[in-house]
């Protein structure tokens, strides 16, 4: 029995490993190319994963983890808020620019859960508005709260813009950031 168990985790696991994989480079793949790039049948997946929906909103939760991990290491809590900011919206941006097709894959279901996928990132950059407003770094004459809705929508339509093919991903990022300095700065 728990043999089977930890085969099974196994199996989850490169069933998502592939799902990040393949989604990434082909938003619209079937659960046949995920099955073939985990090395499983198409029954294994739906033994994890009731329908591609839910194999997508799995891979978007696991992309979601991927990014606060790397929000976590650049350290928000370290140096000036200024460079902590930074350092913050960089690894957003790169766990973006990684993920960007899962996020497309998932289409209007991203927004679906947007708000709980939110709340760790919204809980740092909350703390880091703060201590930059204390510190006198950052407009103190904002509210934090909607300081950090703010960067989450310059986030999302830097995202769409670049998703669209609107304006190549250095330059959302570029203009990501820059917004985002302006909206903070005193």
């Amino acid at each position: 029995m728990r043999r089977r168990r930890a085969d099974a985790q196994r199996h989850g696991e490169a069933i998502l490993d592939a799902a990040l994989q393949v989604l990434g480079s082909r938003p619209q793949a079937s659960i046949e190319d995920v099955a073939a790039a985990a090395g499983v049948s198409r029954q294994t997946v739906y033994a994890h994963f009731p329908s591609r929906d839910a194999l997508v909103a799995a891979a978007l939760e696991r992309a979601s983890a991927e990014a606060m991990a790397a929000v976590d290491a650049a350290a928000p809590d370290e140096g000036s808020a200024t460079d902590a900011l930074l350092r913050l919206l960089s690894a957003s941006w790169d766990a973006f620019r990684h993920h960007r097709l899962v996020f497309e894959a998932a289409g209007a279901d991203r927004v679906a859960d947007a708000d709980a996928r939110h709340v760790p990132m919204t809980e740092r950059l909350d703390a880091l508005v703060r201590r930059g407003q204390r510190a006198g770094e950052f407009a103190a004459d904002l509210d934090p709260g909607w300081v950090v809705a703010a960067v989450i929508a310059l986030g999302h339509a830097a995202g769409e813009r670049a998703l669209r093919e609107q304006v190549p991903l250095d330059v959302a990022e570029a203009q990501f950031t820059s917004s985002v300095l302006r909206l903070v700065r005193p």
